[in-house]
């Protein structure tokens, strides 16, 4: 078994969910974060937030971060799909990882 965590945009969100219910995974676990990121050829890129009624212009972007458990024949498909739907043309877009699961109760 392998546990796979994507960090996607948040528009993507619905369109994997829906891709990998497709495939027979129903257990998905969601998570809104921050992700601190700089452009190598420019100043950092962020979000105006609001806080407080207040707009706060930070250096994070927004994220969708996806855990889902799989089994070991399924892992380079599941990886396809949400590199598909993900649309990885530049950098930052996506980010995929995959992780030895070593026991779950």
């Amino acid at each position: 078994m392998k546990m796979i965590k994507a960090l996607i945009k948040p528009l993507n969100l619905n369109e994997v969910k829906t891709a990998l219910q497709g495939m027979g995974i129903e257990e998905i676990w969601t998570e809104e974060i921050l992700v601190s990121q700089r452009e190598s050829n420019g100043p950092k890129k962020g979000e105006a937030l609001f806080y407080r009624g207040a707009e706060l212009v930070t250096d994070f972007i927004a994220k969708m971060k996806i855990e889902i458990i799989v089994a070991d024949g399924l892992v380079d498909m599941v990886v396809a799909t949400i590199r598909k739907i993900a649309r990885m043309d530049q950098k930052g877009d996506c980010r995929i990882f995959i992780l030895p699961l070593i026991e779950a109760r």
